[in-house]
């Protein structure tokens, strides 16, 4: 079962982070006691203890080579964390703890009225099942590719095939995921993209450039000249003064050069780490290959030379280093220098790296689906009038164990569903929808077979009023459907999904209603789904060839209880269950 490859890594993770934190309080403690005798033997190099110099140097040695490994542990250290709460959100797609945390999308939510009746954004949603993205640029790709509108076959295809290779390589997916966590949630890169892609109102001039280099080599001869009783120290003294001097006189102009790498220095190396695992994997697929390609031949070099640039700008933050850096080396004017060099060189490709990764948490998120469900299926397209054709189809957001799969075979027609309160209309409708909208990002569907032809998917389920606008609940839908008659002019192939139609007026009125709108929404490019209590829709005519014909879910009564099976059947329903269900609220 997919769920013990992640129970066993975890166990893996926790094991080799129980071992790395016992190493780590072995450095902790070797680090104490070389620094200690370090202290000593300064101490005794000072009282003129033979030896006790040379000792404290390779202590000196020693400590800073214990310092570097231990920043080596630490760093692993925070990447199994990472990883262990990587598998954590992965194991709660199958305990259900999912919808507990993580991105849920809701600033994606727009007046597109199925991404609230699919659940597509918002808690609960197929989004936040999904999501793996930590950047900006991946969420909105992640939210663009759920849509409801069918983009061109060629492009489903492409990326389904980049999906399935990602399913099958759970533990690569795990360790991107825990690199990426070392960047904020909803990391934002398009202010630096600007920033550093854009063209530079200062830039430290060629003579600078050159006076940087020729001061600090001059004053450091001098200085050593001056040991050696060669010179007067008072020209080092004049050599450094003036070299602060400078360093003052153009920090202004340095500090807005090097803005952009002010606070950005970890984002940095976690790209970096990024892209150096993504250009060591072999890949099959010609668009994950794509990526690899676009990162392998400059992007890790050059990602690493401006991390390593934007520790040495951020090393200035320290007021003993600003001062003496700049005093002996112009720190500042060097970097400054450095980073003119690398927007020259490697900024115009910065953007498609990052687009690069973004489009890799595309195919990550859209994985999780065949990586945390037993029963999936990639949807076969097909061309022509529209079709639904599946086989053990559940819903991605209920629980798999729990489900109850369902059957449909449909062209250009008409269904009216019928069936008792809570017997599993509203799912069914939902279910076949949302699974064409995952169909359409490139994903898995919950089936065993899932054949679907691209139609634009129009739904009517969760409908409000609007006081704001004197909008009532009967408008709203008849806004709804208004909609769908509209674009059925257009004569492109459509989905449609209607919940107890016209449910928010009388019976008179909600019956003459929605025998006019069942009969302008049975086209030859149309697939209509209208769910209703009302019997007498169950009696509606074609007014074409198209079919009209009726569905239902029914309930049973077991030891005095009301039971539903959930699954669909043919013809209309023949009982109701809404006085059993005021008894059972003792209402009646």
């Amino acid at each position: 079962m997919k769920q013990d490859f992640y129970t066993n890594l975890q166990a893996e993770k926790q094991h080799h982070w129980e071992a790395a934190e016992k190493q780590s309080a072995r450095y902790t403690l070797y680090r104490t006691i070389c620094f200690f005798a370090l202290v000593f033997a300064c101490a005794g190099a000072y009282d003129g203890l033979t030896g006790a110099g040379i000792l404290a140097v390779l202590l000196l040695f020693l400590f800073i080579g214990l310092v570097r490994q231990h920043s080596k542990l630490k760093k692993q250290l925070q990447l199994t964390q990472n990883a262990l709460a990587v598998i954590t959100e992965y194991l709660s797609r199958f305990n259900g703890k999912w919808q507990e945390s993580g991105d849920k999308g809701a600033d994606f939510l727009s007046k597109r009225p199925q991404d609230i009746d699919l659940h597509i954004f918002g808690p609960a949603s197929l989004y936040q099942y999904l999501c793996c993205c930590r950047t900006a640029l991946g969420r909105h790709k992640l939210a663009k590719a759920l849509t409801v509108t069918p983009p061109q076959p060629a492009a489903i295809t492409q990326r389904q095939k980049a999906v399935a290779e990602l399913i099958e390589r759970q533990r690569l997916c795990v360790e991107l995921l825990a690199l990426s966590r070392r960047l904020p949630a909803g990391h934002d890169t398009t202010t630096l993209i600007a920033e550093i892609t854009s063209e530079r109102p200062h830039s430290i001039s060629y003579v600078l450039q050159r006076t940087a280099w020729l001061l600090p080599l001059l004053t450091l001869s001098s200085g050593g000249l001056a040991l050696a009783d060669l010179l007067n120290w008072q020209i080092p003294g004049l050599l450094v003064l003036l070299q602060f001097a400078l360093a003052m006189l153009f920090h202004r102009q340095n500090q807005a050069i090097l803005a952009p790498l002010m606070s950005i220095n970890q984002e940095l190396h976690a790209y970096q780490d990024l892209f150096i695992h993504i250009e060591e994997t072999n890949f099959t697929n010609k668009s994950l290959q794509k990526i690899a390609d676009a990162l392998s031949r400059d992007a890790a070099p050059a990602l690493q030379k401006l991390a390593r640039l934007a520790d040495h700008v951020n090393l200035c933050r320290n007021l003993f280093f600003f001062v003496f850096g700049n005093a002996l080396l112009l720190w500042d004017c060097h970097c400054a220098a450095r980073f003119g060099r690398w927007q020259d060189n490697a900024a115009q490709n910065l953007k498609n790296w990052l687009d690069c990764w973004a489009e890799m948490e595309l195919y990550i998120s859209l994985a999780m689906v065949g990586q945390t469900r037993e029963n999936y299926t990639f949807p076969k397209l097909l061309a022509g009038a529209p079709a639904l054709k599946t086989t053990g189809l559940t819903s991605l957001l209920l629980n798999e164990k729990k489900a109850i799969p369902n059957d449909s075979t449909m062209q250009a027609e008409t269904r009216i569903i019928t069936g008792s309160n809570m017997s599993g209309k509203t799912t069914y409708m939902r279910t076949l929808a949302s699974s064409l909208v995952l169909a359409y990002a490139g994903a898995p569907v919950c089936a065993k077979t899932f054949a679907c032809s691209l139609m634009h998917i129009f739904t009517s389920i969760q409908v409000h009023d609007d006081q704001s606008q004197g909008i009532s609940t009967f408008y709203a839908e008849l806004l709804r459907i208004k909609q769908m008659v509209d674009f059925s002019q257009k004569k492109l192939p459509m989905f449609i999904a209607i919940d107890e139609i016209f449910k928010g007026t009388n019976s008179a009125d909600r019956i003459i209603g929605a025998q006019e709108a069942i009969k302008r929404l049975t086209r030859p490019y149309a697939i209509t789904l209208v769910s209703t209590h009302d019997f007498e829709l169950c009696d509606l005519q074609s007014p074409n060839e198209i079919p009209v014909t009726n569905y239902h879910f029914a309930e049973y009564y077991e030891d005095n209880k009301i039971k539903f099976d959930y699954k669909i059947k043919n013809g209309r329903c023949q009982t109701t269950n809404a006085q059993y269900l005021l008894k059972m609220a003792g209402i009646l």
